[in-house]
């Protein structure tokens, strides 16, 4: 709305300017970022969970509103700070930018807010393929790296960002299930029987769980082998209507089906979920930060017991690559805002290539 009314706005002088959900003008060139920023104000404040979600710019554009030039320019920032710290792992450089930014920077974390919450325990859970799934992806991993090489020489790195996401996301498929997109395959799925091990096992310790998947289609293929196994569950993605969604989310915290299947997209804000006490990644996202909020909507005021997470991983596949790179850059963030646990998502083109390395 401020965007559209920024004309009513900009010749006022206010006493203080709250922003709330600051990550919105993360960007500097949108609208809503350039709105905010012409409003006149004595004192400045932004309050956010995700200060950085994909790049130390969105940090920039939140220090641009609060004291502009502080971070110096556009363009400045990243040639002292962003490329140094990302591309060359500048020690220097990262410590300077914390210098800049932490006496700004008051950091409130749940566990010290919500003090009554039980314990939170992350698992990593690694399978491995079936050995059909296994030649399946080697083949593919094989082409996809060809696809790769000719795209770069064809378009260059920043005009193919589109086509190497829809080359990792069908390698990311078949770590996942080959039968996503493969019509009559029928060579099984690593990841789908360690699910079914894990589910069994924790429906049987009286345990409910939210599995959270990027692929509807994988989400469909879980379910049906949880009829085969006897388990009821329920179902939430993208276009389940908004008073579904409320009935659904009642009824699971209020019934006895044991199993939530959400999908990442849809699940990951608005739904409170405190009647689980186990939450399953099935595959990686890109951003961390996603899945943390996912895994929020059971971790959150009410819960009562302790939370599992686990977090599944195919074995000698892109997967674990994608976990490493997460891993490697929420380090980076550790140190910049501290405690941390955000992290720099947004890929360089080195990083990219590496994922199609052996």
């Amino acid at each position: 709305m401020l965007k559209r009314d920024i004309s009513l706005y900009e010749k006022r002088r206010f006493r203080y300017c709250f922003l709330d959900e600051a990550q919105h003008i993360k960007n500097p060139t949108t609208q809503n970022a350039r709105a905010v920023k012409k409003i006149k104000t004595t004192g400045y404040f932004a309050l956010t969970g995700t200060p950085i979600e994909n790049t130390l710019t969105e940090l920039w554009s939140i220090f641009d509103f609060l004291m502009p030039g502080y971070l110096l320019n556009q363009k400045k920032f990243k040639e002292r700070f962003e490329t140094p710290i990302v591309r060359e792992q500048d020690a220097r450089s990262l410590t300077d930018l914390k210098r800049h930014v932490m006496p700004f920077i008051l950091r409130r974390m749940k566990k010290d807010v919500l003090t009554e919450l039980p314990d939170k325990v992350e698992r990593k859970m690694v399978n491995e393929m079936t050995p059909k799934q296994e030649k399946i992806y080697q083949g593919w991993f094989i082409k996809s790296q060809r696809e790769f090489a000719a795209e770069l020489k064809a378009n260059g790195f920043g005009e193919s960002r589109i086509k190497i996401l829809a080359i990792l996301t069908r390698l990311r498929q078949i770590a996942c299930d080959p039968s996503m997109f493969l019509e009559g395959y029928d060579g099984g799925s690593g990841k789908l029987d360690m699910l079914e091990e894990v589910v069994s096992e924790a429906v049987e310790g009286g345990h409910r769980i939210l599995v959270f998947s990027q692929f509807t289609t994988m989400l469909g293929h879980i379910g049906e082998r949880l009829k085969t196994l006897g388990i009821t569950y329920f179902y939430l993605d993208g276009s389940t209507p908004a008073l579904e969604r409320i009935h659904l989310v009642k009824s699971f915290n209020d019934g006895t089906t044991p199993v939530f299947l959400i999908s990442l997209k849809a699940g990951g804000t608005g739904l409170n979920l405190t009647g689980a006490d186990m939450v399953i990644h099935f595959d990686p996202w890109w951003n961390p930060a996603v899945e943390d909020q996912a895994t929020d909507r059971a971790y959150r005021l009410g819960q009562k017991n302790n939370v599992q997470v686990l977090k599944f991983i195919t074995k000698n596949t892109v997967e674990e690559k994608i976990y490493k790179l997460q891993e490697k850059k929420k380090s980076l963030i550790d140190q910049m805002i501290q405690p941390g646990e955000n992290f720099l998502s947004k890929l360089s083109e080195d990083e990219i290539k590496e994922l199609f390395q052996r």
